[in-house]
C-alpha cells in the first residue's frame, strides 16, 4: 500500500487563522455526541479509546466554561435512537450500518478490544444517550434527536442558530471524520464559519481518519483551533464586540 504524504498547507492555514476574529455574540459552540455512549467506557456501545475520551472531556471542559464565562452559547446535539418492531434501532435502516452491525458482531473489527454495535447504540433510555455530566450546566441547549451524522439533518439546530444570531459555529466532539465532519459541510453550505476545535474531537475510527477530518475542515472547509488559540481569538473578539 503507498503511503500518501500530507501535503503542507501551515503556511494558508496561519494566515486565515490569523485574520480570524470570533466575536461572542456572534458564536456558538455545538458539541457533537459528547454522550456516554462514545466517552464513558463503562457504558459505551460505540466506545472512543479511553485515552482519547479522557482528553476529549478535559478539553471540552476548558473550552465550554471560558464560552459561558464569556456568554457564549453552548449547544448539545446528541444522537439518540428509538426501537422500531421489526426493525430494530432506528439506525439500522441505513445499509451500510446495518452491513457494519452483522460483520461486527461476529468480530470486532472496527473498534479492536472495545465494544461496538450499532443496533444497541444510544436506545432512547440507556446510560449512553446521557451527556457527560461535567460538560453540561444549566442554561445550555440541547438537542436530542440527531439521527444521522449530519447535526443538522432532521434537527433545529439551524433554527437555533439563526434565533441566537449565530455566525460562527464552534464544533467539538466525536468523530472527527463522521459527525464532525458533516456537520462542518453543512455548515459551510449554510454561510457560517466553521471552526474546529482540534483539542475536543477524536475519532473510534483511528488516528488516520482523525487526522484526516481535521485536515478536511482547515483545507477545504474552516478553521481548526487549538484550546489556546480559541481562547485567544475568542478574548480578543470580546474586545472587539461592538
Amino acid at each position: 500500500m503507498t503511503t500518501v504524504e500530507i501535503v503542507d498547507r501551515s503556511t494558508m492555514t496561519k494566515k486565515l487563522r490569523d485574520g480570524l476574529v470570533l466575536r461572542p455574540r456572534e458564536t456558538a459552540i455545538v458539541t457533537i455526541d459528547m454522550h456516554r455512549g462514545h466517552l464513558d467506557p463503562e457504558v459505551a456501545t460505540m466506545a472512543a479509546k479511553a485515552e482519547d475520551a479522557k482528553r476529549v472531556i478535559a478539553a471540552a471542559k476548558q473550552v465550554l466554561d471560558l464560552a459561558r464565562a464569556r456568554g457564549v452559547p453552548v449547544i448539545h446535539v446528541k444522537l439518540v435512537f428509538r426501537k422500531i418492531p421489526g426493525v430494530g434501532s432506528e439506525g439500522m435502516t441505513q445499509p451500510f450500518w446495518r452491513a457494519l452491525h452483522e460483520m461486527v458482531s461476529e468480530e470486532d473489527r472496527l473498534t479492536p478490544g472495545r465494544r461496538s454495535t450499532v443496533d444497541g447504540h444510544n436506545i432512547v433510555g440507556s446510560p449512553g444517550t446521557e451527556l457527560i455530566p461535567e460538560l453540561y450546566e444549566e442554561g445550555d441547549y440541547v438537542i436530542d434527536n440527531k439521527k444521522r451524522l449530519d447535526c443538522f439533518h432532521g434537527t433545529d439546530l439551524k433554527t437555533l442558530l439563526e434565533i441566537l444570531g449565530v455566525k460562527n459555529v464552534c464544533l467539538m466532539g466525536i468523530n472527527t471524520n463522521t459527525c464532525v465532519l458533516n456537520t462542518a459541510f453543512t455548515a459551510f453550505n449554510n454561510d457560517y464559519r466553521v471552526i474546529v476545535l482540534s483539542d475536543c474531537v477524536a475519532s473510534m475510527y483511528g488516528d488516520d481518519l482523525h487526522e484526516l477530518g481535521l485536515q478536511n475542515v482547515a483545507r477545504c472547509l474552516g478553521w481548526t483551533l487549538g484550546n489556546e488559540q480559541f481562547q485567544q481569538k475568542i478574548e480578543q473578539g470580546a474586545v472587539r464586540n461592538d
